[in-house]
């Protein structure tokens, strides 16, 4: 009979840091630049180049620290890592060991609706590598592009707190969402900017010795990680049951085979040769700066859902929904907070009405890409929108056209209006008894349904309505009216 084994899972998570320049030199970090033009006697490692810290990257690295409720130390060291790769111009990384930026901290996060707290090793500063591309032109050779090596990079280590790849793959959705509300990385997984290795191991269940581990490097993708991590787990109990022995080593995912495979013997530390770097000096955070930059760091999703829900009126769904990307929360905030300062109407009706317009029509036509998001009309042109409908100068259908309009024309709400000639609201009862009791008349059929209890008859004529007023009946007197009309 098989045993049953139990799955441990630590994930080692690089995640680039959001600078305009490179760790220790002024080289831009700009992704899509032609190779190697982005490059200097720094970065490149020629003899006699000195690194200058960037101060940036620190800051960012600590603020990090502080979300994930890290240690941030006072003083950090830079340390050279050591190992010979083509993509090590050095042939060594500048890197923290002994005395990182960031010790301890924790991630809470929902697997399902289960709340789960996975706890952190430290999260450190170090310099990406450069990239290397196999196989270029078609043959043998491999060629490499310097351009990333350099770029400040922060690894999050956590601890093998993890049994599933269900649950790595909900840890890195929720780290990458708050690593991108801080500003500090872009959560670009096609460009390489978040990604992870993952440490994977299987024990016998109840046995509390870990199983030998190996660990499968860079990972740009959740449904990679979780495909290379349930494989990897297979292929290890595999190992096991067969009366083998599971050898600790680096391995890759073929995303096309859907394996993992064999690429070297895994290094322990001390294969690595640390040393303090000696050309840089140690990083100091004085305490007033640390929580300077803890009062400064943006709003993490979940503090902007618990607010919106109990001050704005946002259900639980469109919380989760407006908070899906930074800038589209922004985007939600800049619209509700120019309603509210309006003072027409309470807080709660103001975000309820930016949040239903903007799920129902900005969203539709936004495009993000990393950070960026691109939106087909300004935030202070909706709000100057929605105004107008809570006026009473438009309906709501009206705010619709109108926004459609400006989303393909570039124009503001007010030129739209003049050129469509869109007509004011009528909300005159009177003006709008005749032409509501002539549609009834024409009819008879629908009245008569109404009147023997078919009461959804009722939007069959406020659609009437509309379409002889143009869409400018006001929606709640229609309803008044017909309502009595019906009745007659």
């Amino acid at each position: 009979m098989a045993r049953a084994y139990e799955t441990v899972i630590g994930l080692e998570v690089h995640a680039q840091l959001k600078t305009a320049t490179k760790l220790f030199c002024g080289c831009p970090t700009d992704y899509g630049a032609a190779p190697n033009t982005q490059v200097c006697p720094v970065c490149l490692g020629l003899p006699g180049a000195l690194p200058v810290p960037n101060e940036r990257a620190m800051e960012l690295a600590a603020i990090a620290g502080l979300a994930l409720g890290c240690d941030v130390r006072s003083e950090s060291r830079f340390d050279r890592k050591n190992y010979f790769y083509p993509d090590l111009s050095k042939g060594y990384q500048i890197s923290q060991f002994e005395h990182p930026l960031n010790l301890g901290g924790h991630l809470t996060f929902l697997v399902g609706d289960q709340e789960k707290t996975v706890g952190l090793t430290r999260i450190h500063v170090e310099e990406d590598a450069a990239k290397n591309l196999h196989g270029a032109g078609g043959g043998a050779a491999t060629v490499v592009d310097f351009n990333r090596g350099g770029t400040p990079l922060i690894e999050i280590v956590s601890e093998p707190d993890l049994r599933s790849a269900v649950e790595a793959e909900a840890y890195l959705r929720k780290l990458r969402d708050v690593l991108m509300f801080l500003g500090v990385n872009d959560g670009n997984l096609e460009e390489g900017s978040f990604r992870c290795d993952a440490n994977v191991s299987v024990r016998p269940v109840g046995q509390e010795e870990f199983g030998t581990r190996t660990e499968i490097k860079n990972i740009n993708s959740f449904k990679f990680v979780r495909q290379a991590i349930d494989y990897e787990v297979s292929r290890q109990v595999g190992v096991l049951e067969s009366g083998g022995r599971v050898v600790q080593e680096t391995r890759g995912w073929n995303d096309v085979t859907g394996k993992t495979f064999s690429q070297r013997s895994k290094e322990d530390a001390h294969d690595y040769r640390y040393f303090p770097d000696p050309d840089l000096p140690p990083i100091v955070f004085g305490a007033e700066r640390i929580e300077a930059l803890r009062k400064a760091a943006p709003k993490l999703p979940e503090q902007l859902r618990a607010e919106w829900t109990s001050e704005w009126g946002l259900t639980p769904y469109d919380a989760e929904v407006l908070t899906g990307h930074p800038a589209i929360a922004a985007y939600f905030g800049e619209v509700a907070g120019a309603l509210d300062a309006g003072g027409r109407e309470p807080r709660a009706e103001a975000g309820k009405r930016a949040a239903n317009f903007i799920q129902a029509e900005v969203l539709r036509d936004v495009k993000t890409s990393g950070l960026d998001a691109t939106f087909s009309v300004p935030a202070a042109d909706v709000a100057e929108l929605l105004s107008r409908v809570q006026a009473g100068t438009l309906t709501g259908k009206q705010g619709k056209q109108v926004f459609s309009e400006m989303a393909s024309s570039g124009e503001g709400a007010e030129a739209v209006i003049a050129r469509l000639g869109v007509q004011a609201p009528i909300s005159d009862t009177g003006a709008l008894e005749g032409d509501i009791r002539a549609i009834i008349a024409a009819n008879p059929a629908q009245h008569e349904q109404y009147k023997a209890g078919k009461t959804k008859v009722l939007g069959f004529f406020v659609g009437q309505v509309m379409r002889v007023t143009k869409g400018a009946a006001d929606p709640a007197t229609v309803n008044a009216l017909l309502e009595r009309l019906l009745q007659e």
